[in-house]
């Protein structure tokens, strides 16, 4: 699944094809485009799972949806440049598609954004690691001794002492000269 509208791909694509071109040209385009509308919207009525080769064709109704938003965008620029009486088609003249492509931009980065925080976040999630412990009376008896003396939360005493474990070569965890009190 994209994260583009067919709308979005056609304006894309035609203002970087419209690029430099004049009237005429624009209306040879809005032409083309409006054949191959008429082409694939009928061939959305006979759809083949597969083509020739056995594989799986391009999805027709989303071919048949981008050249009738081509169709539709290059009539925009027609009716721009008849509008404005250029000579010729500038991107940076077409302030509604620049807003456009503007917005495409902008919601791309926040995609990439969020996708980074979210791989930032399964990182650090696998490297965490999370623990049970189970403690004896005198030991949680002890440990809540040990934060009331020290204006921790037993949490925090467990937390601080995790931070300074070393692993002896026989896998032994210890926590060697701290006191939490």
């Amino acid at each position: 699944m994209s994260i583009w509208s067919s709308q979005d791909v056609a304006r894309d694509f035609v203002r970087r094809q419209a690029d430099g071109l004049d009237i005429t040209q624009v209306a040879e385009q809005v032409a083309e485009a409006a054949r191959r509308k008429r082409e694939t919207a009928a061939g959305t009525r006979h759809v083949l799972q597969h083509d020739v080769d056995g594989l799986v064709a391009a999805d027709p109704h989303r071919l048949a949806a981008t050249w009738a938003a081509k169709h539709t965008e290059w009539e925009r620029i027609h009716t721009l440049l008849e509008v404005s009486g250029r000579a010729v088609y500038e991107p940076s003249d077409d302030a509604t598609g620049t807003q456009w492509a503007r917005e495409r931009q902008e919601y791309r980065q926040q995609r990439l954004d969020a996708f980074a925080a979210h791989q930032e976040q399964r990182r650090q999630d696998r490297s965490a690691v999370t623990l049970q412990l189970r403690l004896t009376a005198d030991q949680a008896a002890a440990l809540h001794r040990a934060a009331a003396r020290s204006g921790l939360t037993p949490e925090q005493v467990l937390a601080h002492l995790a931070a300074h474990v070393e692993t002896s070569p026989d896998g032994t965890l210890s926590v060697p000269g701290h006191d939490c009190a």
